[in-house]
């Protein structure tokens, strides 16, 4: 069997997606994920993201598989992959169109811009214990500046829910951090049952932040659009930041905005690398 598949990448975080649009289920399994995702015998990926047929009154619903074949909730950059792809599928590639689509973690909407950027509404962050999930408190109360024991030294740490697990700790300096050494041990602490992302934040001013990241199944990545979320709005409670800042990322910026309405809007780039078949 040979699948089409298209190249993308927001940011350096990098995707194969492919038109799943004729089945509800992915035409990949997990395991083959994995293959396809090697960067040395695959085609080399994060992850593989597949447009299914939309469900509950939406356009379309998007399942992602990780480079480690786990499954999660959702993708920030991702999603603006997706919403690239599946314009360019209608033949909509230069339009200014909104998708609403199907998530693990509730319906996202993503808008195509005319200067080529993608603005998504991510809506509301979640902040109970309960919600992340984590142990750091009590199921109804927040995680904010809480202390964490991770490689032999506390850690203060804000955890947020943008529908998947972040834990995020302000560093003077995110060039500093051994991040191949110490993320995975913030990603299977005891005190997240689901694993976690985890974002390294130093604080350049209240409206620029910059931002490395662990990714939860995928491991260090150039970008993550709902850690860059997550990441402001610890900031901003925290007492850090602005409600809209830029936040840098190793692989570029992203636009991240905490609005009045309590809905967070990302907006930042999504490019097609290639295509191609896979045998």
């Amino acid at each position: 069997m040979t699948i089409p598949f298209a190249k993308y990448h927001g940011l350096g975080n990098d995707f194969i997606l492919i038109d799943n649009r004729q089945s509800l289920q992915p035409c990949l399994t997990p395991e083959q994920a994995v293959q396809w995702c090697d960067r040395h015998v695959g085609i080399g990926a994060d992850g593989v993201i597949f447009a299914l047929p939309g469900q509950a009154a939406t356009d379309y619903t998007m399942r992602i598989f990780n480079s480690d074949g786990s499954e999660p909730e959702m993708c920030g950059n991702g999603i603006r992959c997706l919403a690239r792809f599946i314009a360019e599928l209608e033949g909509k590639a230069d339009a200014s169109v909104t998708y609403q689509i199907h998530t693990l973690a509730g319906t996202i909407a993503p808008k195509l811009n005319a200067d080529g950027t993608v603005t998504v509404d991510m809506g509301l962050p979640r902040l109970l214990a309960a919600e992340i999930p984590t142990t750091l408190a009590d199921p109804d109360e927040k995680v904010i500046d809480r202390p964490l024991e991770v490689a032999g030294q506390s850690w203060s740490v804000t955890c947020v829910s943008m529908g998947n697990p972040h834990c995020i700790t302000f560093v003077d300096d995110v060039a500093a951090i051994a991040l191949e050494a110490i993320g995975p041990q913030f990603e299977h602490h005891v005190a997240f049952p689901q694993r976690t992302n985890t974002e390294f934040i130093q604080v350049v001013r209240p409206d620029y932040l910059k931002m490395r990241v662990w990714e939860r199944g995928a491991g260090i990545t150039l970008a993550c659009g709902t850690g860059a979320c997550a990441s402001l709005v610890a900031a901003v409670l925290t007492g850090r930041a602005n409600r809209k800042a830029t936040v840098e990322l190793p692989g570029g910026c992203l636009t991240i905005e905490w609005a009045d309405s309590q809905r967070l809007y990302m907006t930042g780039p999504a490019e097609r690398v290639f295509t191609g078949v896979k045998e």
